[in-house]
């Protein structure tokens, strides 16, 4: 049976039966073909069974106004089967017999803001915002063109690129001079960014990228939630090369009750000019010019049944790059760590003392920075189409948070959302975020100080994101994780490092629809931050941070969006801080 969701209040009933009969025939061929090829890996979408497309009731649906998907349609089955994009801007791309789809997306936008700190945007504002915002004033135009892969045909291609370009405000960071002290140094960000350049191909379920493209890999990012702990979209993108399957495939033998999604990623970062010019050159070090590895494995039950479970790993590495230590101004040591084949291997299956530096620590132990998560989704799907889902994220920086002896540590949440369309509430998310255990107070290893007679071991002060090689998981200064812990960036005493990663708190979301042409979205946060094992904060430091946003669909324009917001920060984390933007938006397409 075919059932159709009105496409507004306005359209005529005899639209839909004059397209009915088209439809029929075309979603008997191109159900099939996705079944074939898989789920959709980022949502709860499941895989197509034989013979589904006889039975599916079939529902149109759109997604978020603030998703980058906004001007299109999606067609999904009851259970959130995507199958392809078959609509853009109401209409419906279907020919004699035959659907029309975009091969094209492409559009641009102008965004002004201004914050009263002078120095960096609200937290809500440069947050899970591809590190494209950061500074508290600034005018930017933002371009992208982007042919996606098809999921319904065996095989397909694709390619993308996007550039921002504008003004913004200068922040001063301090740097030590040897001679004349200390002094400030003023930095902003470059007035041209390339921001994704990639292309891709898809072979059944397989996919291979190469290049850099803003992250839409996470089954955890929905614009809605705090982040993804291990890889979100707070920082810019990285060039790599990745491979895995494009969605959840149906493991052989289990009849389609339990799927498998999982990816491999090597890339290298590019931040080496952004480092050197943002470090104080007074204590610690600056490491440039790393390599990057990401690696992922999710199990899923049948996602056609109202319950539905996944589990899973991530995994990430900072492996080589150039190591220089700094004292007071001067340079009193650096490691060129080459790389050897091997290198590439162990970052991915580490194995203690696999590396090739000479560093004494990275010899002793395990070559690289690595962290990851284990993950755990749990959905129910109600009668009506709505879920409610239960989730966590567990960090891990080694042993002891691989075998949880961090505690609560993670980030905890449950997400409602609801069926259909043009809810007044779509979904709602609410997180409690605990980084505070880490494994205990105190690391101590017999390799540390040589000729020790104390032989046991203490492998807590796990200290997320940092590591003594490293400046941390973060790209341009932003955290590549969780934007909750504070990111290097906000260090203006030029120490590129985490500050802290001891933090603790809460996070909410909701978005929905107040008409046809008008969505909103609300977010909000409470922090406190206890330095992090190495450093504590002599006292807790704390944040708030709220913001609202809508976006409209201009009336009589239907591929022109506009966009305001506002954001607050309160507390002594990142200080007072009150900030607006608005966004003017144009989208089309190439068929």
């Amino acid at each position: 049976m075919i059932h159709l969701t009105p496409l507004s209040a306005t359209k005529r009933t005899s639209l839909l039966s004059a397209t009915v009969k088209r439809l029929i025939s075309v979603l008997t061929a191109v159900l099939p073909a996705v079944a074939a090829s898989g789920s959709n890996a980022v949502s709860d979408a499941p895989a197509a069974a034989p013979g589904a497309a006889e039975s599916a009731e079939i529902s149109l649906t759109r997604p978020d106004m603030n998703a980058a998907s906004a001007e299109y349609f999606l067609l999904t089955d009851s259970a959130g089967l995507y199958t392809e994009q078959i609509f853009f801007n109401d209409k419906l791309l279907i020919g004699d017999g035959s659907t029309r789809l975009p091969k094209v997306y492409y559009g641009a936008s102008l965004q002004a803001y201004a914050s009263t700190s002078g120095k960096f945007a609200p937290y809500y504002v440069a947050s899970n915002n591809n590190g494209l915002i950061t500074q508290a004033d600034g005018l930017q135009a933002y371009a992208y063109i982007d042919r996606p892969l098809r999921r319904s045909t065996r095989f397909s291609w694709g390619f993308g690129a996007a550039a921002a370009a504008g003004w913004s405000n200068a922040v001063d960071y301090e740097r030590y001079n040897h001679e004349s002290g200390w002094g400030e140094m003023s930095r902003r960000p470059a007035a041209v960014m390339l921001q994704n350049l990639y292309g891709e191909v898809k072979y059944r379920g397989v996919f291979a990228r190469f290049g850099m493209k803003e992250n839409d890999r996470s089954i955890f990012d929905d614009g809605l939630n705090s982040g993804d702990i291990v890889y979100s979209s707070n920082a810019r993108p990285v060039p790599e090369l990745r491979v895995g399957f494009i969605d959840f495939q149906d493991i052989p033998f289990t009849n389609g009750w339990v799927q498998i999604q999982g990816e491999v990623a090597y890339g290298k970062f590019c931040d080496n000019v952004w480092l050197r010019n943002h470090y104080n050159r007074y204590n610690r070090f600056v490491t440039t010019g790393p390599w990057l590895q990401y690696s992922r494995a999710y199990f899923r039950t049948n996602p056609r049944q109202p319950f539905s479970a996944t589990v899973g790993m991530q995994h990430a590495t900072q492996f080589g790059g150039r190591m220089q230590e700094w004292r007071y101004g001067e340079m009193v040591s650096e490691e060129d760590m080459s790389l050897k084949l091997k290198d590439f291997f162990n970052a991915f299956l580490p194995w203690k003392g696999g590396g090739s530096s000479s560093t004494k620590g990275d010899s002793d132990y395990y070559s690289g920075n690595h962290l990851g998560s284990w993950d755990v989704q749990l959905r129910y799907r109600f009668r009506d189409g709505s879920s409610l889902t239960a989730y966590c994220q567990l960090p891990w920086e080694d042993g002891s948070g691989i075998g949880k002896l961090n505690g609560w540590d993670g980030v905890w949440g449950l997400r409602y959302k609801a069926s259909g369309r043009d809810n007044l509430l779509s979904e709602a998310v609410l997180e409690y975020i605990d980084f505070t255990n880490q494994s205990g107070p105190m690391h101590w290893a017999p390799g540390d100080k040589e000729g020790t007679g104390v032989s046991g071991e203490a492998t807590g002060a796990d200290d997320y994101y940092n590591n003594f090689m490293y400046n941390g998981w973060a790209n341009y200064g932003m955290a590549m994780g969780s934007p909750f812990v504070k990111s290097p960036i906000y260090n203006r005493d030029g120490y590129m490092r985490f500050t802290d990663n001891r933090v603790r708190g809460f996070h909410f979301g909701a978005t929905g629809q107040l008409s046809r042409s008008l969505n909103w979205r609300l977010l909000g946060s409470y922090r406190q931050s206890l330095g992090t094992p190495f450093q504590p904060a002599p006292c807790k430091r704390h944040d708030t941070s709220l913001y609202a946003g809508v976006t409209w669909r201009v009336a009589g324009f239907r591929n022109i969006f506009l966009s305001g917001m506002a954001a607050y920060d309160t507390g002594n984390l990142y200080g007072d801080n009150f900030g607006a933007l608005v966004a003017l938006r144009y989208t089309g397409a190439i068929f």
